[in-house]
């Protein structure tokens, strides 16, 4: 049997019906931007891969520094020990993270990185003998599949089949343009009960919902506005961290600055599976007393792993270089130039743009949700044409390797207009 034989006798991959998925696609090596498959065909992967691998695969200085720390140590439990490795990367973090925070607790995954946020927050009430029972979240979210992170998002089709099963969380608009106030009236209405625990939120953009954008004014005031009612919040920086925005962080957009903040996808480089949930002093010091039931009872096996937490400072390495910054800059002008082109072609509609980040909605008749139809069409078509870009439903999004070259991203733009200019013919309903 050939590699792909070999797979379907075996695995069961995510977010994929096994029944009718086409064959997967045999990746053999990853080099830049490139992907590529046992036949030598090569793949842009212009979405880094679930948004993972900002200095692109196979990064010969992240290699390095994950090589050497195998030969020096490749894990300790973290409970009753710690390593140099782990004591430096928070070092560094906190010196990037908003000034408030102050602790790093070490995790796996994006979802683990909001369950220990969500835990947190319950606990931090509790450890007071304060009752606060409700969270706040924003309608559309997504904040990863294990159960407090679904009960936090929105009741969608990632979590229909268990929403029996997840705890009740009031949900307000999200606030895109025109109906700011109306979300700001929500928000402070339900915080004016005096049960909330925690607002949580994706600062800027929504992702899995369909890179829904809203502006960082907005956020500012809603961040006031919790503040106001002392109530936590929680920014799930999962997607948006490290720079896809612009900046460091999407929420050092604004001013008001988030207790608690949740960092995964990007943070090892796209290297390996790897989290933070930082947190400021004030709710790390509710949890110290005599009293062990106070403690934070919640932990990983591998958590902050060295070999982890070595890719990560790699990765932190190459972003303080001058070239960094620069491709970022890079990055934004080319879809800068790219965006009136896709706005006038009459296939696309709701075509925005947020950092590094360019998106845009499939005109169709049919429903815009995961299961649509056309996004089988549009996957087949640029996966074919050596393109990976992972259609939301009808939407389209670019979030590309940082190391993405000038004339990689012109194909990607190419592939895209070919696209649309094919949806009349082969797509149209």
């Amino acid at each position: 049997m050939n590699l792909v034989e070999r797979d379907i006798e075996v695995n069961w991959h995510p977010y994929t019906q096994m029944k009718t998925a086409p064959l997967p696609i045999p990746i053999v090596k990853g080099q830049g931007t490139l992907l590529i498959d046992e036949n030598g065909k090569e793949y842009i992967d212009a979405i880094s891969s679930w948004w993972v691998n900002i200095h692109g695969h196979s990064h010969p200085y992240i290699a390095e520094k994950i090589f050497e720390q195998l030969n020096r140590l490749e894990h300790v439990i973290y409970a009753g020990f710690t390593h140099p490795s782990a004591v430096e990367l928070s070092e560094r973090l906190l010196k990037i993270l908003p000034e408030n925070q102050g602790k790093i607790f070490y995790s796996d995954n994006g979802s683990t990185a909001v369950e220990v946020a969500i835990k947190m927050s319950i606990q931090y009430w509790k450890n007071q003998s304060i009752t606060r029972n409700k969270f706040v979240a924003l309608k559309n979210a997504y904040h990863g599949d294990t159960f407090g992170a679904m009960s936090v998002g929105a009741r969608s089709v990632f979590s229909e089949p268990f929403i029996n099963y997840l705890f009740d969380v009031e949900y307000i608009n999200v606030p895109v343009k025109g109906s700011e106030n109306e979300t700001l009236n929500q928000l402070e209405a339900f915080l004016s009960k005096g049960n909330c625990s925690a607002f949580i939120f994706e600062p800027l953009m929504q992702g899995a919902a369909g890179i829904i954008i809203y502006e960082p004014e907005v956020l500012n005031k809603m961040l006031e506005i919790c503040k106001k009612y002392n109530v936590l919040t929680i920014a799930d920086e999962v997607a948006t961290g490290f720079y896809r925005t612009g900046k460091f962080l999407a929420t050092d957009h604004i001013i008001e600055n988030p207790d608690i903040i949740c960092l995964s996808k990007a943070l090892s480089g796209g290297t390996l599976p790897f989290a933070v949930t930082s947190v400021t002093n004030n709710i790390y010091e509710k949890f110290l007393s005599p009293d062990k039931s106070k403690m934070l009872l919640h932990g990983h096996s591998f958590a902050a792993n060295p070999v982890g937490c070595a890719a990560a400072l790699a990765s932190l390495d190459l972003i303080e270089k001058d070239e960094f910054s620069k491709n970022l800059v890079r990055i934004e002008n080319n879809h800068k130039r790219f965006l009136p082109r896709l706005i006038e072609h009459p296939a696309a509609e709701n075509c925005r743009m947020l950092g590094t980040i360019l998106a845009f909605d499939v005109v169709s008749s049919e429903e815009n949700s995961y299961y649509s139809s056309l996004r089988d069409s549009i996957w087949n078509y640029v996966i074919d044409k050596g393109v990976l870009l992972r259609p939301l439903g009808n939407t389209v999004y670019i979030l590309p390797p940082y190391c993405i070259t000038d004339d990689e991203m012109k194909k990607v733009y190419s592939v895209i207009m070919e696209l649309l200019d094919s949806i009349k013919g082969e797509f149209s309903n």
